[in-house]
């Protein structure tokens, strides 16, 4: 069973907090962290809610734990610990919230990079200094961050090790949002706020239409608003909008 201390888990009735607790490591993931975040997602799976990731220690998450790192030999490899670890992040029913104060570098940007929302600080670093250490970004970032920010910024930082400042970040949307480290889980409330404001349903399945492959389309995204014309939620919150409509005639 994993260190229940390195992942603090924090519920709430539409939304959870894990904070990542290793800031003696600077949040670095071993497995032990990696395990306790496969049961949080086990959680998340069974009951879905918003999910906001911060680092203890005004650092998000400084890469994978080097010393465990060295000694993974080629089967290590291809069980795919952190990339299966961060798939299935990605996967999560609701939204995720990536909250990055400090360095989140190697194994600590591609579990932000799987995250569907990314807020940060003036100090955030964020990127993917893999090949200085021998290795490749092999649990998402190496096909995830073109997506997220262009593939010639992309291969600056994988392949020239750029690692993009706060500004750049946010410059490029890599960061939804920038704010003070004393706001930063207030700021992440509030977009989860947002976020269950809406009907959690409408949510999950917009969420799971965005990510289903181009070939799915338009018959998922009929499938899910079949699925959601029939719900009490749809005729509830649209009989009020109407309500609000008429009363502002």
């Amino acid at each position: 069973m994993p260190d229940p201390e390195v992942l603090l888990v924090e519920e709430g009735a539409d939304r959870v907090v894990w904070r990542l607790n290793r800031p003696e490591r600077r949040n670095a993931i071993d497995q032990e962290l990696a395990s306790a975040l496969h049961e949080a997602c086990a959680d998340a799976e069974r009951d879905p809610r918003v999910v906001l990731i911060v680092g203890a220690g005004g650092t998000f998450a400084a890469g994978a734990d080097i010393g465990q790192l060295r000694d993974r030999r080629r089967d290590d490899a291809l069980r795919g610990i952190n990339s299966t670890l961060f798939d299935r992040i990605h996967r999560l029913p609701m939204p995720t919230i990536a909250l990055i104060d400090g360095y989140a570098l190697g194994g600590g940007a591609e579990l932000a990079y799987a995250c569907d929302f990314r807020i940060g600080t003036p100090s955030a670093r964020i990127g993917n200094p893999e090949t200085g250490l021998g290795i490749l970004a092999a649990a998402g970032a190496a096909w995830r961050l073109a997506a997220l920010v262009g593939e010639p910024l992309a291969k600056e930082i994988l392949l020239a090790g750029r690692i993009l400042t706060a500004d750049e970040a946010r410059a490029v949307r890599l960061l939804n949002e920038l704010v003070e480290p004393s706001d930063l889980e207030a700021a992440g409330d509030r977009l989860a706020d947002r976020i269950t404001a809406n009907a959690p349903l409408a949510t999950r399945l917009t969420k799971a239409v965005f990510a289903a492959p181009p070939g799915a389309h338009p018959f998922v995204d009929d499938l899910a608003q079949a699925v959601l014309f029939e719900t009490d939620e749809k005729r509830t919150r649209m009989t009020a909008f109407l309500e609000r409509k008429d009363r502002t005639r």
